[in-house]
């Protein structure tokens, strides 16, 4: 205190009285009440710019909104019953593993499996029915436990080995194709198998994963419901559960998030049985609808169209950044574009072309989102 004292009293005086209180004069040529009538607005518009960028579905909304208008165009009719109807069948299927594999993303994982799981389970369940003689849905619990036991084996691989995801489900790809193709042709004789709608239980299961509405002269199945149902859990998981901040963490710094507690292995392992049971889900999806499966010789663009979809829904293939409504968006965006190709009559390879540009498109938005803005992203 006499320190402060004596600063206080050595401080020299002002010769020239001190101005009296009341409001500074203006240092520029605008008026005080101008700049409080500027700075709200323009402060608001910043802020709402910041978030519309935090957002990793803003990008993909975009572009589907410019892309159906411009096919909306070019065919009128994909904007009827029937071509939503055709666009939202394509949609749902890759929207319910487009989704799952999203999680895989945010947390810095890859799955290559799906797509081969929806046809090995679908295959299994087939088999079961047709040639073991069991139940639908004694059936269909086998396979879905075979298709968990399949995730389970992908994530301690990957969180025990230290092997990147991307070369583990690689390699499960090649295992359940090769083994799926044999192993049908070996029992049935053939790659096909049909007629199991004489099944006990086919029709209590058909109206769970076969139903379908006709509204107008467009045929919508049930399918849209279960991407619906998984996209607003998945939605709801990742931003308002401890699974989601877990999730997140992962993907963003992991090993910050094991040294601070976060269960990284469990979370990992669990996100993989996740994405088994969307293949399953998605092959049931596809046997009840048919009555049957068809194996062949599965290509690997049907794993990465669940990765293409997923970033075109603005998930970055580093991690940590995404959303399920987002890849949602992508799996919409793609269908658009592959049915107003389809109905537009232009040939199919420019599918292909377009689907590139749109992929490009999006890794430039979100590497420009992720560089400008480091916060945590919402859908």
């Amino acid at each position: 205190m006499e320190t402060v004292r004596t600063i206080v009293e050595e401080a020299p005086l002002s010769s020239s009285p001190r101005p009296a209180a009341g409001p500074r004069p203006p240092r520029t040529g605008r008026l005080p009440g101008a700049e409080r009538a500027a700075s709200p607005g323009a402060g608001q518009g910043r802020s709402i710019l910041k978030r519309a960028l935090t957002r990793p579905s803003l990008p993909a909304l975009v572009v589907l909104a410019l892309v159906l208008a411009f096919f909306a165009l070019q065919a009128p009719e994909l904007l009827s019953a029937r071509g939503l109807a055709g666009v939202l069948d394509v949609a749902a299927t890759l929207g319910i593993g487009g989704v799952a594999v999203a999680l895989l993303l945010v947390a810095g994982q890859f799955d290559l499996s799906v797509g081969v799981l929806a046809i090995s389970s679908a295959a299994m369940t087939a088999l079961l029915i047709g040639s073991a003689g069991w139940g639908t849905w004694p059936a269909l619990a086998a396979s879905l436990a075979s298709a968990l036991l399949v995730g389970v084996v992908n994530g301690v691989l990957v969180v025990n080995t230290g092997l990147p995801s991307f070369l583990v489900t690689l390699a499960t790809f090649l295992v359940l194709q090769g083994t799926t193709l044999a192993g049908v042709q070996a029992i049935a004789g053939s790659g096909r198998i049909t007629g199991l709608d004489e099944a006990p239980g086919w029709s209590s299961a058909h109206a769970l994963f076969g139903a379908t509405a006709q509204l107008g002269d467009g045929r919508f199945r049930v399918s849209l419901v279960w991407w619906l149902a998984v996209t607003a859990v998945a939605t709801w998981a990742l931003w308002r559960t401890k699974f989601g901040n877990a999730v997140l963490a992962s993907g963003g710094a992991r090993d910050a998030a094991r040294e601070l507690g976060v269960p990284v292995r469990r979370t990992t392992v669990f996100l993989f049985c996740l994405s088994a049971t969307a293949g399953w889900l998605i092959g049931t999806l596809s046997l009840v609808r048919f009555a049957g499966v068809q194996v062949g010789t599965t290509g690997l663009a049907t794993g990465i169209d669940f990765i293409v979809v997923a970033v075109l829904g603005g998930c970055l293939l580093a991690g940590g950044y995404g959303s399920a409504l987002g890849a949602s968006i992508g799996a919409l965006l793609y269908a658009v574009a592959r049915q107003g190709i389809m109905l537009g009559g232009w040939d199919s390879p420019w599918f292909q072309a377009l689907l590139g540009v749109l992929l490009v498109v999006a890794l430039v938005a979100n590497a420009v989102v992720g560089r400008r803005l480091k916060g945590v992203p919402r859908s």
